[in-house]
């Protein structure tokens, strides 16, 4: 009788504890060849600790290592880096990217790997005077793109990419490496769309199929039921189920997850709450708006926002919808006109739209929203100090200002406490958070700031099913108890149902039409399609 043979991947008893938190706690997993293990559970549940061990990330060994051991096809391996892992044929695809601002996609793709050839100095002189191929680069690259399903321009340079794009070309770059095994996607079609996650769910199952295993983290669970073999549910780092994906349900794994019920279908507009009036006063008015943001297109948007209501933006990617608030801000070179209640606000100026009671919560929250090597209370008060003078003490009859310590813990506290910030304390550095509680961090400052006007870019992006309702109601709170507007733009469709009262269809750099949040999901359908560029 012939021995049978080990799976790919066994993990044993792995333990960690991270910044005194214990974050992993006797987790053990297994995985064919060729087999999809969809890994869910809450914000902080451990899901992406687990997979920094297994890829060897350097903040692992650098906060003490871990417990446990892993085994690939039953030899016990450990690895000191995340070269060791990819020589072993695994890949990552982070939460967080990590690729090089300056190069482009087509560079990133190959990093470390870029072909070369040979030429009359390199014969004589050796092998280090040796030139790129930019040919085969090229041919890498776009095969690899090929195999995702969706275009990018390999050309472009990651700075000026939108954040979904940066997402395919960090995956792009695994798919383009011949010796992959086994593939790790952490929150890969958080950025994306409908259409293009579903591209990247048949790129999985093309996977599959030749024999590479994937272990896939998302909060969409049914993306999870639809790929995955298998379905391991995290719960304050323990294993708490594993089972096959055909035997579940988006319910179940809800219920496993939060340990309660919740709900997240659309209901239309706002829940519970009362929708705005209708007949409320045009408090923002965008007269052909034009944005120079790569990647997206923002041409000719026209658009009023009522006061009080909470505006979903909604559409394809690249079709503008995330140019639109990125350029009303002053992030990218934009044209056009922009008032509030009726005084015209100036464009490519950031401090006048803040000065303008307007705030943004960026979709880049590393890049953009967050001082990542500063306490939580600093990140939340520091722009209300910067620019409304807010949590100051004045001495000498306000010629002397100094911050004022107790009123910075008070509202950080207020937010870590209304937002179920999962951290040690105030005192915490951003950079510590896990990826869900860095983006409720980001909403804390906008909120921080009592905006009249609150743009909101991709809220939930990277935030757990639990979490998302969490968030969502604060932006309904914020927005019902405090008077503001709110501009929200998503690339989720059913989240703009459930949370605003009218949505925006972008479509070709223009608004393609506008319709109430209960309106059906094929009305909605019909005016993305319209002029797809």
């Amino acid at each position: 009788m012939s021995e049978q043979k080990a799976p790919l991947l066994q993990m044993r008893n792995i333990k960690k504890d991270f910044f005194g938190n214990q974050v992993l706690t006797d987790i053990n997993l297994e995985l064919g060849a060729g087999q999809v293990l969809g890994l869910v559970g809450e914000n902080g549940a451990g899901k992406s600790t687990l997979m920094k061990i297994l890829f060897g990330a350097a903040d692992i060994a650098a906060t003490g290592g871990y417990g446990g051991d892993i085994l690939l096809d039953g030899e016990k391996v450990s690895f000191s880096s995340p070269f060791d892992a990819i020589a072993a044929g695994i890949g990552m695809v982070h939460q967080e990217f990590s690729l090089i601002p300056g190069f482009e996609a087509e560079e990133n793709i190959v990093l470390n790997r870029e072909p070369k050839k040979s030429n009359l100095l390199s014969e004589i002189f050796g092998d280090r005077l040796d030139t790129l191929d930019r040919k085969a680069m090229d041919e890498t690259a776009v095969k690899a793109i090929e195999k995702m399903g969706v275009n990018i321009d390999r050309h472009m340079v990651i700075s000026s990419m939108p954040v979904g794009h940066k997402q395919f070309t960090e995956i792009a770059r695994e798919l383009s490496k011949d010796q992959l095994r086994l593939l790790i996607l952490d929150e890969p079609t958080a950025v994306l769309t409908e259409r293009e996650a579903e591209a990247l769910l048949d790129s999985i199952r093309g996977m599959s199929a030749r024999g590479i295993s994937v272990i896939f983290i998302t909060h969409r669970l049914q993306e999870i039921l639809s790929v995955c073999d298998t379905v391991a549910v995290m719960r304050d780092g323990v294993l708490v189920e594993k089972v096959p994906a055909k035997q579940t349900s988006v319910q179940e794994i809800t219920r496993w997850m939060v340990g309660r019920s919740v709900d997240d279908s659309g209901k239309g507009a706002r829940g519970a709450a009362e929708p705005a009036n209708e007949n409320a006063k045009t408090v923002l008015k965008i007269e052909k708006l034009w944005v120079d943001m790569p990647g997206e297109t923002v041409r000719n948007v026209s658009l009023e926002v009522k006061e009080g209501e909470i505006l979903g933006i909604g559409g394809l990617a690249g079709q503008g919808k995330l140019g639109i608030p990125n350029g009303i801000m002053g992030l990218y070179e934009a044209g056009g006109r922009v008032e509030f209640e009726g005084t015209e606000i100036p464009l490519n100026s950031p401090r006048k739209c803040l000065d303008s009671a307007f705030a943004f919560v960026s979709e880049d929250r590393r890049g953009v929203g967050l001082l990542l090597d500063e306490s939580l209370e600093w990140n939340v008060a520091f722009p209300a100090m910067q620019i409304q003078n807010k949590f100051l003490k004045n001495y000498l009859g306000g010629l002397i200002k100094w911050r004022d310590d107790n009123a910075i813990r008070e509202v950080t506290e207020k937010y870590i406490d209304e937002l179920k910030i999962k951290c040690t304390g105030s005192k915490q550095n951003a950079r510590e958070l896990s990826g869900g509680n860095q983006q409720k961090i980001c909403l804390a400052k906008a909120f921080a700031l009592e905006p009249r006007v609150l743009f909101v870019s991709e809220p939930t992006r990277g935030i757990d099913v639990g979490a998302k309702a969490l968030v969502l109601d604060a932006l309904k709170k914020f927005n019902r108890e405090n008077g503001v507007t709110v501009v929200m733009v998503s690339s989720e469709l059913e989240e703009l149902r459930s949370t605003c009262d009218r949505i925006a269809i972008v479509s070709g750099g223009r608004i393609s039409g506008i319709l109430p949040a209960s309106s059906s999901v094929e009305d909605f359908g019909t005016l993305m399609l319209n002029n797809v560029i």
